[in-house]
């Protein structure tokens, strides 16, 4: 199973920190699991222009192609002023409309107001059904509170970010099972 973690801005440390914990767990939880984690801030990606993401290269390219060969992805998004960044929203657009098709998405979200919880509900859940994606449907939002020194220091969202793992790779398991059987229904 293959599992990225897609950090989805270029500034800041908290979703990064969030991200970091989360492919601990994953690693903890599940090693035999393939993971990879994207950082957007590590990458010179491109504007989306309507090409077909095969068609990009570099970092473009390696960037999307890693996201199009998962199994799932676990996003990380920061809130900024009640929307996610434009560097994750270009990501959505430089891949095709029905990229999560058969994909596990799970979400966390860092936030400086807890009202912010609804920018996942509204808007980053509807970006992701119109891909196709297979959401995990309880997500992890993390506030500033929650974070002393580029650590999270809330045990709750400690819990919550593993059982986030948990769940992402328990459907992406059950789902994968569920495509198998209908596959093994036909002769060919």
């Amino acid at each position: 199973m293959k599992i990225v973690g897609l950090s989805g801005s270029i500034v800041g440390s908290k979703t990064r920190t969030a991200m970091d914990y989360t492919m601990e767990s994953l690693e903890r939880q599940y090693p035999e699991a393939e993971t990879t984690l994207i950082d957007l801030a590590d990458y010179n990606i491109q504007f989306s222009d309507g090409r077909n993401y095969l068609d990009y290269d570099g970092d473009t390219k390696y960037v999307t192609e890693t996201i199009m060969n998962a199994d799932a992805i676990i996003i990380g998004t920061p809130i900024f002023q009640a929307s996610i960044p434009a560097t994750l929203k270009n990501i959505f657009d430089l891949l095709p409309v029905d990229a999560f098709r058969d994909k596990v998405v799970g979400m966390i979200a860092t936030a400086g107001s807890a009202k912010h919880y609804l920018i996942i509900e509204q808007h980053l859940k509807s970006i992701l059904g119109y891909m196709k994606a297979q959401i995990v449907q309880t997500y992890v939002f993390i506030e500033e509170v929650d974070f002393h020194r580029k650590e999270i220091v809330n045990h709750d969202v400690l819990a919550r970010i593993d059982r986030l793992v948990e769940d992402t790779v328990v459907l992406t398991e059950t789902y994968q099972e569920i495509k198998q059987k209908k596959e093994d229904q036909y002769d060919f």
